[in-house]
């Protein structure tokens, strides 16, 4: 069975982009070294049937994990960031989030150009709010579940991004009960907004 999505997603990912690979260095269950600053947190969120939130930009094409830089408010807080974020973003309520790992950015592009991590996340999504832009860009997300595996393909992630998956899917699976394997079907949640668990 193929991977099942209406003609209104079609329609949508059609015009999916995916940004170039910044080939910063996966460090699985590693504990981010203390003096590398931690600037930015993302996550794998898990709907029931194993599905993880995507966010489209309609406007440029863009998929991304829910997530984003640390805020004073955040008090250095990955998963106090994640949550807010999420928030902001896609109007996600998600339960407490679990560490996975960073990337090691030797750039810094987030950081003023001194290294930093960006650290990756997975937590329970409890259900979304009603859609509303971001109020940090004003961009107004599509919000997609879709099979881990399908979104590093919409991230553009290639194999550091499937081991990223994997940890996560390990993780909800262990932690939530999640399916292994999780649906296919590419589902747009309503704007409306919905609850999940």
């Amino acid at each position: 069975m193929g991977i099942e999505f209406s003609p209104e997603i079609s329609e949508l990912l059609g015009r999916v982009r995916r940004r170039p690979n910044a080939g910063w260095p996966w460090r699985p269950g590693e504990s981010v070294p203390a003096g590398l600053p931690v600037k930015q947190s993302w996550g794998w969120l898990f709907a029931p049937d194993g599905r993880v939130l995507t966010l489209v930009n309609p406007r440029d094409g863009i998929v991304s994990l829910p997530g984003g830089s640390l805020e004073p408010e955040d008090a250095g807080d990955p998963g106090s960031a994640l949550a807010r974020e999420a928030g902001e973003e896609a109007q996600a309520v998600i339960g407490p989030a679990v560490y996975l790992g960073y990337l090691y950015d030797r750039v810094g592009s987030a950081n003023g150009g001194h290294e930093c991590a960006r650290v990756r996340m997975a937590a329970a999504l409890h259900g979304v709010g009603a859609s509303a832009p971001d109020p940090a860009s004003g961009r107004h997300y599509r919000r997609l579940l879709v099979a881990p595996g399908l979104a590093v393909e919409l991230l553009g992630w290639g194999l550091p991004g499937l081991r990223q998956a994997r940890a996560a899917v390990a993780a909800a699976v262990a932690l939530w009960g999640v399916p292994a394997l999780a649906v296919e079907t590419i589902e747009e949640l309503p704007a409306a907004g919905c609850r999940l668990r």
